[in-house]
């Protein structure tokens, strides 16, 4: 994990289910499910597809721009001869409409009229009313028409993750950057999201929710040369290498998003606690640069190398620093994501500390034109990043915000157990 990768969306796709004359048609694949452990499937070829158990609900989420009545139909595919009873709920109301299957011919059902009183999100939940077991169909579209569908906001495109969310830390005037430490409390963790302390021009490092009984402390750094997928493409002058790491640290090779040299700690840091970030970086020569990830263990009350790195074609110092929330998972990108970052200090090699209370906001591709759940602010004197949730408003791409300082640099860290070549 996982630097952000880029999702392209098939233009076709796009033009093909996007608005038509007077209606707008909400694609299937962009639905979610709950729960997530039902039978039901949602993909980019297919929609919805296998729904048979009436436990599970199909979601959707839009913003409403202007208030009015809301016509909603749903297009989807039954057997021949077989019939589906669904009940659609909008702003309070709920409707129930029969579909009668036409083979592999879409057919449309209205659930007629509801009514929407003020501008914001909607949720739109479909429900099956039918036996267990019996299809329910297979979903293609919710198609809106009416005077609130005009300008609403849906995402149309098959991500279903919600943004990815960054802090930058301007850096200029800063020479020689051998240290960067960051705090960070995620206030709101689902499942499949990285919480990103200490990122720079060649890695990054922080936590992640693997699965409901797994966490992760994770560090990374990045091989040179330009690719992307695999790493037995890499050759050894441009591979990075492990110089030491920490006590059941696990290293490997990652993938997929670049190449490079991953370790991470299993360690279930909690909701709402502190995390303390160290990204160190000591110059071996002109060439090589050895990068180190130092995490303080809350148990332990100490800090601990979680592993270092020798990187090629580098010899530089830290730049370009940055933190980020990351939804890496495809199923649950309804939810809300939220962590607070702060206390933020660099160190330069002539021994000094120095406060960072600026950062400036950015977003991915999907932040950009899909998803405008996404924010950036101060809260409790920290900076915070929110993405996902479907929560009214967002923050401005490239707003800046500055923290109160709070004098307090990392004195318990110490600089000299930076691993050398």
């Amino acid at each position: 994990m996982k630097k952000y990768v880029l999702f392209v969306a098939l233009a076709a796709v796009a033009t093909a289910l996007s608005t038509r004359a007077g209606e707008l048609r909400v694609p299937a694949f962009t639905a979610y499910l709950d729960p997530l452990d039902g039978n039901a499937e949602v993909s980019s070829d297919h929609g919805v597809s296998g729904w048979s158990d009436p436990t599970q609900k199909i979601l959707w989420f839009g913003e409403i721009k202007m208030p009015g009545r809301l016509k909603c139909s749903l297009s989807l595919r039954l057997p021949v001869g077989t019939e589906s009873k669904l009940r659609l709920t909008v702003a309070g109301k709920s409707s129930m409409a029969t579909a009668k299957g036409a083979g592999d011919d879409a057919v449309n059902i209205s659930f007629g009229f509801f009514d929407i009183a003020s501008a914001g999100y909607q949720k739109f939940t479909l429900e099956s009313l039918n036996a267990a077991g019996q299809p329910a169909g297979d979903i293609e579209a919710l198609v809106l028409s009416g005077a609130a569908a005009t300008d609403a906001q849906f995402n149309l495109q098959p991500r279903r993750n919600a943004a990815s969310v960054h802090l930058a830390y301007p850096t200029s005037g800063f020479t020689n950057i051998d240290a960067f430490y960051c705090e960070v409390a995620a206030t709101t963790t689902p499942l499949w999201t990285y919480f990103e302390a200490c990122g720079w021009q060649r890695g990054y490092f922080g936590m992640q929710v693997n699965s409901p009984t797994e966490r992760r402390i994770i560090f990374s750094v990045w091989d040179s040369g330009n690719e992307a997928v695999s790493r037995t493409k890499v050759g050894a002058d441009n591979r990075v290498t492990i110089v030491a790491k920490g006590e059941k640290v696990f290293s490997g090779d990652f993938g997929n998003e670049g190449t490079g040299g991953h370790s991470h700690l299993v360690y279930n840091w909690q909701t709402g606690e502190k995390q303390r970030f160290v990204v160190t970086a000591k110059v071996a020569d002109a060439t090589h640069t050895i990068y180190s990830g130092y995490w303080f263990h809350p148990q332990q009350k100490k800090w601990m190398l979680i592993s270092s790195w020798n990187a090629p074609k580098d010899g530089a110092y830290l730049h370009g620093l940055y933190s980020f929330v990351e939804d890496f998972g495809d199923d649950n990108g309804q939810l809300n994501r939220k962590a607070l970052y702060g206390n933020q200090w660099l160190h330069t090699a002539d021994g000094q500390w120095h406060e960072v209370t600026a950062a400036s906001f950015s977003t991915d591709p999907t932040g950009k034109a899909n998803r405008f759940d996404r924010f950036m602010g101060i809260e409790n004197n920290q900076f915070f990043l929110s993405t996902g949730g479907f929560i009214f408003g967002f923050t401005k791409f490239g707003a800046k915000f500055n923290r109160p300082a709070t004098g307090r640099p990392p004195e318990d860290f110490e600089l000299s157990a930076i691993p050398k070549k």
